[in-house]
């Protein structure tokens, strides 16, 4: 099962290049602060703008790094089916546990197409996949009927990603799937309500600054701790909403920049966040106590 707390890992550069080091230091913190596992190359890990060749690479040294000590979810979705297929591939090559799908973006295919798609590439690969949905960015949403037809016919599509922001989605995706079909939030701030209508984690940003906080309120709601886990959530929340002042993952790295763990270097057309967003998001790292 891959349910809990896994961190959308950033991808940290230096002078233009993947920076080993920082790496290995990030994903160490994670293992230490206790999270269930990592996805390289996301969203937060500036997939857009690796080539090929750096997109296995960063998926080689997490799954190195991880040591086995937490799960390696890969990020290896494309517009392009062909694409995402070679990606799958090369990931469980290099030792994943498992794959993280977003939907086509910009060709916008039909539900069909989206059908065909997932199952095109679930064919291709053993290892399990976890779909997601996250129509503000790709301008399509993977229909929970679609979902439903693909974890029927696909085997090793067991889970989805959540960001629609929509918990009756979840009810949704719940009632058509039951109990055995994973669903991760996709939004920090939205975690707890999804979790209460069925959601079993999230694939967090905001654990890339504060691991050992969302680990803990993850696991407290899904132990019955509801009191400590809104505890957690209203003190973090604050900063949940900032780490996506910017368009992430501007936010998150000057956050890490901040707290001295990455250059705050970014591939265009990513740029610096504005100065005022900036102070915004240091105010509220200082008064969650993330900052001194």
């Amino acid at each position: 099962m891959f349910t809990g707390t896994y961190t959308a890992i950033v991808t940290p550069f230096k002078h233009g290049k993947i920076d080993e080091a920082a790496l290995e230091r990030l994903i160490k913190l994670q293992i230490k602060a206790g999270v269930d596992g990592i996805v390289p190359v996301g969203t937060t890990g500036e997939s857009p703008t690796v080539n090929y060749e750096e997109h296995i690479e960063i998926i080689a040294l997490s799954v190195k790094f991880a040591a086995g000590r937490i799960k390696v979810m890969a990020g290896t979705g494309s517009n392009s089916t062909k694409e995402a297929i070679h990606l799958t591939q090369e990931a469980g090559k290099v030792g994943a546990d498992a794959s993280l799908h977003v939907a086509p973006y910009y060709n916008k295919p039909t539900q069909e197409g989206l059908f065909q798609h997932f199952q095109a590439i679930a064919r291709a690969t053993k290892l399990p996949i976890i779909l997601y949905s996250i129509p503000g960015r790709c301008g399509i949403e993977i229909a929970v009927d679609t979902v439903k037809r693909l974890a029927g016919d696909c085997r090793n599509i067991i889970g989805i990603k959540e960001a629609g922001g929509n918990p009756d989605r979840v009810s949704q995706l719940r009632t058509a799937l039951g109990p055995k079909f994973t669903i991760l939030s996709g939004d920090d701030s939205l975690t707890l309500p999804f979790m209460a209508v069925g959601a079993q984690g999230v694939i967090s940003v905001a654990s890339n600054v504060i691991p050992r906080e969302v680990a803990h309120m993850v696991k407290a709601f899904a132990t019955g701790k509801t009191a400590t886990a809104r505890k957690l959530h209203a003190r973090y929340y604050p900063l949940f909403k900032d780490l996506f002042i910017e368009t992430n993952p501007i936010p998150v790295k000057a956050a890490l920049a901040m707290m001295g763990l990455v250059a705050e270097e970014y591939r265009l057309p990513l740029v610096p966040m504005a100065s005022a967003n900036r102070e915004k998001l240091r105010k509220t790292m200082k008064a969650c106590g993330v900052l001194q």
